[in-house]
């Protein structure tokens, strides 16, 4: 069984942290606050979670097997390999589906429409005739899109009576629009070659080094304006951080340049001592911000060019 476990990526599970961010915002902006109960949906929801994304997981593995063997490292994966039943591995699907939809019920209704919307965007992604992941752009709109469903399920798990802004969801999609755009273009320098990355990921085939690189400048452009609309109306304090994020992802982007970079592969990102360093330092620093007044922001905020006396 060891191989359809592998199919189910439990070391991806480590992507889930993005709900985290969805519960920052949700105690920020409403009255609740950070409690025990929180604490115990937070547990149940990121059980929850980790079960739907290794069902889109096991979809994509098994879909991608023909793909996948054009690629240098993917090549290994139990699916190309053979030998895995296509019983087994629809039951597994739906066994784990289930049990995350069964967890979610445990947090509430708008929980567990996300939850179902997240599923959902494995068939889109992996299943024709949708399989968006064949279309270039498309491709990573699309699946930095569950990003967005992250916020929404951090976001649910301390309420459910408001939704949180569009600025923050669109800033946090176009944030991992960005991820996604510089590991794909991590990968298709790293293949070298456009033919046998256009038979890897059909996407590759309209995909140009330059064009993937100006889409993530697009990207993390689009996600700091958004996140920037969002602090001055809801937290000035956190706009000093914004140099921070900026350096972020400049730091992720030049990440990107390494020799098999860990771009490619982001549950392998914390071995990267100095991204994990100043990821650290930045959420400190994020944190003590939501923390700490500072009155004389406002002053960004008066609309009068020129005070007369």
């Amino acid at each position: 069984m060891v191989n359809y476990i592998k199919i189910a990526r439990p070391d991806h599970w480590i992507k889930n942290v993005f709900i985290l961010p969805g519960i920052v915002f949700a105690c920020l902006l409403t009255s609740r606050r950070f409690n025990l109960e929180i604490i115990g949906h937070l547990v149940v929801g990121f059980a929850a979670t980790c079960l739907i994304a290794s069902a889109n997981y096991v979809i994509n593995e098994w879909l991608d097997a023909d793909f996948d063997k054009h690629h240098p490292t993917k090549s290994s994966r139990p699916a190309v390999a053979g030998g895995m039943n296509f019983g087994i591995v629809t039951a597994e699907y739906i066994v784990l589906a289930i049990g995350g939809i069964a967890l979610s019920f445990l947090v509430s209704r708008y929980f567990l429409l996300a939850e179902l919307l997240l599923l959902l965007m494995g068939v889109i992604y992996n299943v024709r005739p949708f399989r968006t992941k064949d279309i270039a752009f498309f491709d990573v709109i699309s699946e930095s899109f569950n990003n967005v469903i992250r916020l929404l399920l951090g976001w649910f798990i301390v309420t459910d009576q408001w939704l949180p802004p569009v600025s923050i969801v669109i800033g946090y999609w176009m944030g991992g629009a960005f991820l996604m755009a510089v590991k794909r273009y991590a990968e298709f320098r790293m293949i070298a070659d456009p033919e046998l990355a256009g038979r890897y990921r059909k996407s590759f085939k309209s995909y140009s080094e330059k064009s993937l690189l100006i889409s993530a400048m697009f990207y993390a452009l689009t996600s700091v304006f958004f996140c920037g609309i969002f602090l001055i109306k809801y937290r000035l304090e956190l706009l000093l951080a914004m140099p921070l994020l900026c350096g972020l992802f400049c730091l992720y982007l030049y990440i990107s340049f390494d020799k098999d970079s860990a771009v490619q592969k982001p549950e392998k990102l914390y071995q990267e001592r100095y991204l994990m360093i100043y990821s650290a330092a930045f959420a400190i620093i994020v944190l003590l911000l939501m923390f700490i007044n500072i009155p004389s922001l406002e002053a960004l905020l008066d609309k009068t060019l020129i005070k007369t006396p």
